[in-house]
């Protein structure tokens, strides 16, 4: 049985790009420095006030003149965001709000950078048990809230005064993750494929005994408050990040993954024209790349310009390979991810 294919794509990055050199202004760090180590040289910043449902809507819209439906069409809504606008409720019902379909269901689901593979997923079960016709996959994240700086205006150019001692030493301690990240959104519309195109499958996995490899130690039910002053002071509503060790396990796990995947459904990787993997850091996914023995060219990277979108990186490249005339009807697509949690997973469809 044929599952979902994509039949309409679009993205969305707020403002003006940042530099890696004015990333400098507001701590100790360069360009050389950040290239070398992620193949970063920009990313954008939502404005205060602006959240990731406003970010989605724009990309969703995009997607829906993409596929040439109206977005009342949509009948399901399966939105991916680790930064939401609110603690609670999720972002998905905000999105359908803003889209104008105010009634559709929108499920709300938390992979973090490793969205894409489950989202899909899920919506090809939602298609194939005929809950859905249509079905909107967003991924959609907001880092700004979580950088470890204050001077905004110095970041962009709006004023020259000097920065704090202080808070410029607390951006080089965080320096390692706060260059990483980036903020935008991604939207796919799906439909089931017809005769063998669609979905093929995918195999995903969770692991909480490696929660700590990548995580933000405030702002949990644990403790009463859930947000204290002491939490601030101890600069824990700034994500904790175990690089070396999550280097390791998203290079051994994404190859694991991918080949099992493959092999379960009778796919070589010469078959496969593009392996779309999530943007998190060039070194990583060179590193697969490599213990894959994968060509280049099949391997596209645009981390360079976005930096790390988290649940957004994977529907960027493949929105920007869509319309580059890249990505094409028939294209054997494997998508995959590995993101806090630990999660991870890849997915095959072709297109």
């Amino acid at each position: 049985m044929a599952g979902i294919t994509i039949i309409g794509t679009g993205h969305y990055v707020p403002g003006k790009p940042v530099s890696n050199s004015a990333l400098a202004k507001v701590m100790d760090t360069s360009d050389e420095w950040i290239r070398q180590r992620t193949g970063i040289e920009q990313r954008y910043y939502v404005a205060e006030g602006e959240g990731v449902s406003d970010l989605a809507a724009e990309a969703s819209r995009l997607a829906c003149a993409d596929a040439n439906i109206d977005p009342k069409e949509i009948d399901y809504i399966v939105f991916a965001t680790m930064t939401p606008e609110f603690v609670f409720p999720g972002s998905g019902g905000l999105l359908g709000a803003k889209l104008g379909i105010p009634r559709v269901p929108a499920l709300d689901i938390r992979q973090q950078c490793a969205a894409m593979p489950f989202a899909l997923q899920v919506a090809n079960g939602l298609v194939l048990s005929d809950q859905a016709k249509t079905v909107l996959i967003v991924g959609a994240d907001a880092h700004a809230g979580f950088m470890p700086w204050e001077d905004w205006d110095v970041l962009s150019g709006e004023s020259d005064r000097a920065v704090r001692p202080e808070a410029f030493e607390k951006g080089t301690r965080h320096r390692g993750l706060a260059v990483l990240f980036g903020d935008g959104a991604a939207a796919m519309v799906m439909r089931k494929g017809e005769g063998e195109k669609g979905f093929i499958g995918a195999q995903v996995h969770t692991d909480g005994r490696m929660y700590d490899r990548i995580f933000i130690p405030s702002g949990g039910f644990r403790s009463r408050p859930y947000f204290t002053p002491e939490m601030f002071e101890r600069e824990e509503h700034i994500p904790r990040m175990q690089g070396r060790d999550l280097f390791k396990t998203a290079v051994t796990e994404l190859s694991r993954v991918v080949t099992q995947l493959c092999e379960k459904h009778g796919v070589t990787f010469e078959d496969v024209d593009w392996f779309v993997a999530h943007q998190a850091n060039d070194r990583i996914n060179n590193a697969v790349r490599q213990q894959l023995k994968l060509p280049p060219e099949k391997v596209p990277s645009n981390i360079a310009r976005f930096g790390n979108t988290s649940a957004a990186t994977v529907g960027i490249l493949t929105d920007e390979l869509r319309r580059d005339g890249k990505m094409k009807e028939g294209d054997l697509v494997c998508f995959l991810a590995l993101g806090s949690g630990l999660n991870w997973g890849a997915a095959l469809m072709q297109l």
